[in-house]
C-alpha cells in the first residue's frame, strides 16, 4: 500500500457543548484556534454528537449550550470569515461515515484506547457500556476523515487518539482504494492540472517509479499540494497514481502539536468546570474581583507578618501567566519577606485579568444582543461544510460499491 499523502493545509478541531467558556478554553484551545485561522484552512465544530456519548441520557440542555459556546469563539476572535464554523450533528454525513467506518474497525482498537478506561473509572456514576461511547474514536475519526484534514491540533497526550484515526484511515484505504478504472481516472486528473503541469507530474512520476528518485518523489508531491484546480479527490488519487498503488481516499491525518495550557484555576489544579475553580470569560468584573480575592493562598501565612512561599501559592501561578517580570519579582520578594500581604500581591493579577476579558466581553455583548446572527453564521458554515463532507462521502461511497444505477 502506498504511503499516506503529505499533510495539507486543511485543520479540523472541535469541542463538546458545555455553555459558556472559562480562561482555560481561553489560553488552551481558542488562542490557537485565532492564530490557525489566519495560517491554515481551519474547520471548526460544535461537537454535540460526541456530548451524547456521555451525556444521553440528558440532552436537553446541549443547544442553549452550544449557542453560549459559539458566542465565545466569536468574541475571542474566530472568525466566520476566515473558518467554517458549524455544528456536528447538522452535517448528517458525519453520521452517515461513522457507521461505514464502524463496519472495519476492528473492536480491540477501541478497547484499547487509552481515555477508554479512564473515563469508566472517572465517570462511575454514568452507564457507559453503550455502543456509542465505545464507539466514540470511531466517530472522532469520522469527524476529522470527513474533511480530509491534514492536521488536528492536539496536545502531546492526545497523539495515541489521533493515531486511532490514522490506523482507521490506513485499514479503509487498503480495503477500498484501488478503483477498476483507477488508471483512467488517475489519467483524467492529470490533465486537469494543464499541459505544463501534466507533463511535469509524469516526468516526476517516471523517475520516482522506474529510477526510485526520491527527490522527483518530494518534488512531485509539492506539485500536487499546489494545484488549486483539482478537487481533493483527484489529488488523493494523483497520490496514490504517483507512488504506484491506490488512491488514498482518505488521507492519514498528522498531529499539529500545540503547546499545553498553563491556565491554572483558582485553587492551584487545572482550571474546570468539574473543579468549581474556573473564571467564566463572561463573568462580571466583580465577579471576577470576588473570586481572585477569596483565592487561597500559601497557609503558612497565616497573618499579615507570617512570611510565605510563592511556589505554595496558586496566586503565584497566576502571576506566572498574567504578570510581567518586575511584577513577579515584586511579588516573590513581597510574599517571602512579608511585605506585602496576599490581598496586595492578587491586585495585579486581578488588574490583568479583567483587562483580557474586557475587549472579550465588549464582543460577546454585540453577539448576546442579536442571537439571529450567531444563527446565520452557523447555519453559513454548515453548509459549507455539508459541501465539503458530501464530496468525501461521494467518493467513500463509490470505493465501497454503495453507487446504485
Amino acid at each position: 500500500m502506498n504511503s499516506a499523502a503529505p499533510a495539507n493545509n486543511r485543520v479540523l478541531s472541535g469541542m463538546r457543548p458545555t455553555g459558556r467558556l472559562h480562561l482555560g478554553h481561553y489560553h488552551g484551545v481558542l488562542k490557537n484556534w485565532v492564530e490557525l485561522q489566519h495560517t491554515h484552512e481551519c474547520f471548526f465544530f460544535v461537537a454535540d454528537l460526541h456530548a451524547l456519548t456521555t451525556h444521553y441520557e440528558n440532552p436537553r440542555g446541549i443547544p442553549d449550550s452550544a449557542y453560549e459556546m459559539v458566542i465565545d469563539w466569536l468574541a475571542a476572535g474566530v472568525n466566520p470569515s476566515s473558518a467554517t464554523i458549524f455544528v456536528q450533528s447538522w452535517v448528517p454525513q458525519h453520521a452517515e461515515l461513522h457507521l461505514l467506518l464502524s463496519m472495519s474497525t476492528p473492536l480491540g482498537w477501541l478497547e484499547r484506547v487509552p481515555s477508554f478506561k479512564d473515563q469508566q473509572e472517572q465517570l462511575k456514576d454514568k452507564d457507559l457500556a453503550t455502543y456509542g461511547f465505545l464507539g466514540y474514536p470511531v466517530l472522532m475519526s469520522a469527524d476529522i476523515l470527513l474533511y480530509r484534514a491534514g492536521q488536528v491540533p492536539v496536545g502531546e497526550d492526545q497523539v495515541p487518539h489521533l493515531e486511532v484515526t490514522r490506523e482507521v484511515a490506513r485499514r479503509f484505504n487498503h480495503l477500498y482504494g484501488r478503483e477498476h478504472d483507477f488508471t483512467e481516472r488517475a489519467e483524467q486528473a492529470v490533465s486537469k492540472m494543464g499541459k505544463k503541469n501534466a507533463r511535469l507530474y509524469r516526468e516526476l512520476r517516471r523517475r520516482y517509479q522506474e529510477q526510485g528518485d526520491a527527490e522527483a518523489l518530494d518534488v512531485a508531491r509539492a506539485l500536487l499540494e499546489a494545484q488549486q484546480n483539482i478537487s481533493l479527490g483527484d489529488r488523493e488519487r494523483l497520490f496514490g497514481y504517483l507512488e504506484g498503488g491506490g488512491r488514498i481516499i482518505l488521507p492519514e491525518p498528522q498531529p499539529l502539536l500545540t503547546p499545553a495550557s498553563k491556565m491554572p484555576g483558582l485553587d492551584g489544579r487545572k482550571m474546570s468546570k468539574s473543579y468549581h475553580n474556573t473564571i467564566a470569560l463572561r463573568d462580571s468584573p466583580e465577579v471576577v474581583e470576588h473570586k481572585i480575592r477569596t483565592m487561597p493562598t500559601d497557609p503558612a501565612r497565616v497573618r499579615r507578618t507570617d512570611p510565605g512561599d510563592p511556589e505554595e501559592c496558586p496566586v503565584w501561578q497566576l502571576h506566572q501567566v498574567y504578570s510581567d517580570d518586575r511584577t513577579r519579582a515584586w511579588a516573590q520578594e513581597g510574599c517571602r519577606s512579608a511585605g506585602i500581604g496576599c490581598v496586595e500581591c492578587k491586585q495585579p493579577v486581578i488588574k490583568a485579568v479583567l483587562h483580557e476579558l474586557k475587549p472579550f466581553q465588549e464582543r460577546a455583548a454585540e453577539f448576546e444582543a442579536d442571537p439571529g446572527l450567531v444563527r446565520i453564521i452557523l447555519n453559513e458554515g454548515t453548509q459549507a461544510a455539508r459541501e465539503q463532507a458530501e464530496e468525501t462521502m461521494d467518493e467513500v461511497r463509490r470505493a465501497m460499491g454503495l453507487v446504485y444505477r
